[in-house]
């Protein structure tokens, strides 16, 4: 089986049933009416703030789209680039990719020009697929990406270098295409974060695709009545990963364009979503803007809401304990994964294990993990290690880079880059990125341990500790705190440094920096980012060494 059966199955049962929801939470601010009334007095459904279309619709889509698509020569191996932000068309648009049997190659809609072309030539795309938010920066570099043969619009008013998809796919059959395929075939180049400069090219065949869907129904249960609240950006593994598992139980799903707290509420709301993933910023919002009294929860139909779960970085216990307070009867789960393990799943904590919140869990649904040394031994429980896994889902290789690939894929192992350790009862908890430990004095320091801390106090929003260079240290732990909007100017360095004082010496911030945290979509910080901000500069006004 192959992931587009599953969209085929769906369209044949269930038809005429609602599949994907989008919502555009801005254009209908000022309205008091639900966001479903509103939409149907609108005459321009593009510009009413909610669209939906059945599953019937989707598959047509997809379709329409993918013998577009083999009536301009793209055949089984081409690759055709994806850069949209969510919208009804996004989905349809990578499964008509599919359905020709060319690789779909979403790519992150915060690249600038030049890592458009980058990600493009890289992954040697055929075609190009592009909205109006990137108007100007495709034109930048249209005429300079090797390789490219089409470049299709979508949206209103297409721009002179680029065809109308919008006008194109009217025109095409509704047909599925006749395209053998099977859990072998190349289906999807993802992009790394870029942490270490530009991106590479993550390689994955169908195998991980349907697998990453069987994983996620199995950790979650979704059925057939449930509603996923779909919020990150769909080009990344972890937003549409998730939504497999609605793929794969034929449930409805929204996507949701906007992160404001009451607008998450009340999609949840109006929407009778039933499981919602959320990156910690997110859930920080939602918490604070209920105890400032801006979200009554009452005001809303939540009753539903069975499920919250989180992933993408390190999530803090604090953070889940302040949301059973609010939540008490939601089920909690945390996934783990990365791209080059087609998302989150791979290891995960279950949501019968909230009793182990701070941990990662255990191997996911067909996956194998272990902790290694340096020379790849697995370590004893209780000892950090490098993380590694094994199953299905493992990328087949970066594209084009043999070496990169040699450096983290090792006798079918994907050797992840991040530190972990087992308890005593199997549990993993993740200690820090590799890259990311600091060495001060001879004692290593993991960074995630003392923004644990940190964020227990209740002025902070967000933390990111990163090490700076120090000439008799070798580097010392800083953290950049990020203040609740209610504490700015009223929190001093000094603060800090006494909330500090119940940790271990060696681990306290010798600097402390009030300045924004920065993430990234998926919600991680961009400590490489915080890095080059801070490293070998000077020390601003705001920051206090600690003697």
């Amino acid at each position: 089986m192959i992931i587009t059966d599953l969209l085929e199955r769906n369209a044949k049962e269930y038809a005429d049933e609602t599949a994907l929801v989008e919502i555009a939470p801005h254009l209908m601010e000022s309205t008091k009416l639900t966001w479903k009334e509103y939409a149907l007095i609108q005459p321009n459904p593009s510009e009413s703030g909610r669209q939906e279309i059945t599953w019937k619709e989707f598959e047509k889509k997809a379709n329409r789209f993918a013998n577009l698509l083999l009536s301009r020569g793209v055949k089984k191996g081409d690759k055709v680039a994806i850069l949209l932000m969510n919208c009804l068309e996004w989905l349809p648009i990578y499964f008509g990719t599919l359905k020709t049997g060319a690789l779909a190659v979403p790519l992150n809609y915060r690249y600038a020009s030049d890592e458009i072309k980058y990600c493009v030539e890289l992954a040697e795309a055929d075609v190009l697929v592009f909205g109006p938010e990137f108007i100007g920066r495709v034109e930048e570099v249209y005429d300079h990406m090797n390789g490219l043969k089409q470049t299709f619009y979508v949206g209103e008013n297409c721009p002179t270098f680029a065809e109308s998809y919008n006008t194109l796919v009217t025109y095409c059959s509704s047909k599925a295409p006749e395209i053998p395929l099977t859990e072998d075939d190349n289906a999807a180049i993802y992009f790394s974060s870029g942490t270490t400069g530009f991106p590479k090219a993550i390689l994955h065949k169908h195998r991980s695709l349907i697998h990453a869907a069987r994983t996620e129904q199995a950790h979650h249960g979704q059925g057939r009545n449930d509603c996923f609240l779909c919020i990150p950006p769909l080009y990344h593994t972890g937003a549409k990963m998730h939504w497999f598992g609605s793929l794969y139980a034929g449930s409805r799903a929204v996507l949701l364009k906007g992160v404001k707290p009451e607008w998450i509420i009340r999609a949840v709301s109006e929407e009778k979503c039933t499981i919602v993933w959320l990156l910690v910023p997110w859930a920080q919002d939602i918490l604070d803007s209920i105890d400032r009294g801006e979200i009554i929860l009452e005001d809303y139909e939540l009753s539903q809401w069975r499920l919250m779960h989180i992933g993408a970085q390190p999530v803090p216990p604090s953070l889940i304990k302040r949301w059973m307070e609010h939540f008490p009867n939601h089920q909690y789960d945390t996934n783990y994964g990365l791209s080059e393990s087609i998302g989150p799943g791979c290891v995960h904590l279950g949501v019968e294990n909230i009793h182990k919140v701070g941990a990662i869990g255990k191997a996911g649904y067909g996956w194998k993990v272990k902790i290694c040394d340096e020379n790849g031994n697995t370590v004893k429980k209780g000892e950090v290690g490098e993380l590694a896994v094994s199953g299905p889902g493992v990328m087949t290789c970066y594209y084009n880079d043999e070496k990169a690939t040699k450096e983290v894929l090792k006798d079918g192992w994907l050797f992840t880059g991040d530190m972990a350790e087992e308890d005593a009862d199997g549990f993993i908890y993740l200690v820090d990125r590799k890259k990311d430990v600091i060495i001060s004095g001879g004692e290593n320091l993991y960074p995630v341990q003392i923004e644990d801390f940190i964020r227990k106090n209740n002025t902070v929003k967000d933390v990111a500790v990163i090490g700076l260079p120090d000439a008799r240290l070798g580097e010392i732990a800083t953290a950049i705190i990020e203040l609740k909007p209610e504490f700015k100017d009223k929190v001093t360095s000094e603060d800090i440094i006494d909330f500090c004082q119940d940790m271990p010496k060696y681990k306290r911030p010798r600097k402390i920096i009030f300045a924004e945290v920065p993430r990234n979509p998926t919600g991680k910080i961009e400590k490489p980012k915080l890095r080059k901000i801070y490293c070998g500069e000077s020390v601003v006004a705001q920051q206090n060494e600690i003697k």
